[in-house]
């Protein structure tokens, strides 16, 4: 069986250059590159990140593809504005995620990936059929690309993913599990919710953090190996079901002491995968 590879996520605002010599330098073989701000999806940047990521024996995996406008990572505004399923903003969102699925076209990644948002539990909701609706397009827009487009895991709980793909019934979907936001959202333990989404697992997303202490903020993100998610049991969960894609550090803190926890997060885990 092949072994995981390890990868870090970078930001496109870094230069496209610039990201992809940062994932050489820390020394991973794959990256996620994402990116809030559209206007950065040119050409002139796509051909400078696959040249790059060439010339330095770099895979991008996926572009993670964010959303303009206003976000609230909190479990109180959060459902009002994150992601598709706020009615308002999902035509322009869902514009800038087209133009992400070009961008990644143009530098020849297999994905893009993003926040949908806090599915509604109940497919009753009017909210649930329009955020489906701007799926399937956004799935075709994909598919036509021959791209796949991956869910990030955390404002919905397993089920409600599963059902979500389900009833949108293209063949070109999949999930980029971050179990840390499984635990900040408070919706599921990360390596029971294996057992409900295990086979759409396409990426995953190494970051830990607790579940939530109250009612409205999200738990608190920790350094891997500091918090609640059980990662030699989750990657040899992964392991069993046959995954063989990246597994991408993600520290959502910046300066110095971000890079610290990366690097030290790389040891964690090649001491894990090892050991599979």
């Amino acid at each position: 069986m092949s072994r995981m590879r390890l990868g870090v996520i970078v930001s496109l605002s870094e230069g496209p250059a610039e990201a992809i010599e940062k994932v050489h330098a820390l020394g991973f073989p794959t990256c996620q590159v994402t990116c809030w701000n559209p206007d950065l999806y040119t050409r002139e940047a796509a051909v400078q990140l696959r040249a790059r990521a060439k010339q330095l024996g770099v895979e991008v995996t996926t572009i993670w593809a964010g959303m303009p406008g206003r976000y609230v990572w909190d479990l109180i505004e959060g459902p009002d504005t994150i992601g598709l399923v706020p009615e308002a903003p999902r035509p322009g969102r869902l514009q800038a995620l087209k133009r992400g699925a070009d961008f990644a076209d143009w530098v020849g990644v297999p994905s893009i990936t993003t926040h949908v948002g806090f599915i509604p539990d109940n497919p009753s909701d009017p909210l649930y059929a329009g955020t489906v609706r701007a799926l399937k397009e956004i799935a075709a827009y994909c598919a036509d690309r021959g791209q796949a487009f991956w869910f990030e895991t955390g404002q919905e709980t397993p089920v409600t993913l599963l059902r979500t793909i389900e009833d949108i019934g293209a063949d070109n979907l999949g999930i980029n599990l971050d179990p840390a936001n499984l635990l900040l959202y408070g919706k599921a333990n990360p390596v029971d919710a294996l057992d409900v989404f295990g086979p759409y697992v396409r990426g995953v997303h190494a970051k830990d953090g607790e579940y939530p202490t109250d009612g409205r903020h999200l738990g608190v993100e920790k350094p891997l190996g500091q918090g609640r998610v059980n990662f030699p049991a989750l990657l040899a969960k992964l392991a069993a079901l046959g995954y063989q894609g990246a597994i991408t550090i993600e520290r959502e803190i910046s300066g110095p002491q971000q890079t610290a926890d990366i690097v030290a997060g790389k040891r964690f885990l090649e001491e894990i995968i090892a050991s599979l």
